[in-house]
């Protein structure tokens, strides 16, 4: 297990590109917002369909809220997969997992982890005149 970690080391020092704290801030804004929002859709619905409780157009509003703010994520999680330099089947899982439900909150811890060490510190070097 030592081993691997070594090697994933290497690979990070190799190729992949610093980002700033930004990036990575976006990705976890979004994930949030988009994973609330299909759960906020998912009640909606059943509220609409199963129990007749809620009428169907508060569930298109909050469905289409939703699409809207699914498609920024995918921008952001696309931006910090090719500043993060993952395999395709790693961005497609990243990607995909804001359509699960609950999937998207332990996908971001995940993904923060792993992506923690290529933010830059912004306080590390001081920017000189």
């Amino acid at each position: 297990m030592e081993e691997q970690g070594a090697g994933r080391a290497r690979w990070r020092a190799r190729y992949a590109r610093p980002m700033k704290k930004s990036v990575l801030t976006r990705y976890r804004v979004m994930a949030y917002v988009t994973a609330v929002m299909l759960l906020v859709l998912c009640t909606c619905s059943v509220l609409s369909r199963f129990l007749g409780v809620l009428d169907k157009d508060v569930t298109l509003v909050v469905s289409q809220a939703h699409g809207l703010l699914f498609m920024i994520y995918l921008v952001v999680a696309f931006d910090l997969g090719q500043k993060a330099r993952w395999a395709f089947g790693k961005l497609l899982w990243v990607l995909i997992s804001g359509t699960i439900p609950l999937a998207a909150f332990f996908v971001e811890r995940k993904v923060v982890r792993e992506v923690s060490p290529l933010v830059e510190d912004a306080h590390a070097a001081p920017v000189e005149a």
